[in-house]
């Protein structure tokens, strides 16, 4: 990863739930694969492997037209239930790693979230297609969150 990422871009989101629990999705592979790029409803998740500590990785991997896909990382801040930051990567497109900090901030009941995508300088290319996705993932996250029955957020 560079350390200079020339475009970023931000998404922000409400969430009708707790910092704790909109954090927890990230960093669980069981509530992840539920929503975490699998947005489009033909992808399902095939592995999700998530070690949510400074210096642990991740690896969650979708199907695209029968391939594999990995998104894979590094979490270079985990302050839990208020930051992440991580580098960001997928190799079948680009070698590129960037940098994703997503910051929860608690509002009342409620919280927002806003995500900060830092790309390096091939991002310009891939900058709307990737804000479309983080929007549509955070809102399946919401819908994620609405609809999943208690036993699946509790594990």
């Amino acid at each position: 990863m560079s350390d200079s990422l020339p475009v970023k871009l931000t998404v922000t989101h409400r969430f009708k739930d707790s910092a704790q629990r909109v954090f927890d999705a990230w960093t669980h592979p069981v509530r992840a694969s539920c929503w975490l790029f699998v947005a489009a409803p033909e992808r399902s998740l095939v592995r999700a492997e998530i070690n949510a500590r400074v210096g642990g990785r991740f690896c969650l991997s979708d199907l695209r037209d029968g391939e594999e896909v990995e998104h894979v990382g590094e979490y270079l801040e985990v302050e839990r239930p208020r930051r992440l930051v991580f580098t960001f990567a997928v190799p079948k497109y680009s070698e590129a790693y960037d940098r994703v900090t997503v910051d929860i901030v608690p509002d009342g009941e409620d919280c927002v979230l806003t995500l900060t995508h830092e790309m390096g300088p091939d991002g310009e290319k891939w900058k709307d297609s990737t804000q479309k996705g983080w929007s549509k993932m955070l809102a399946a996250l919401d819908s994620w969150l609405y609809e999943a029955p208690a036993t699946i957020q509790s594990r």
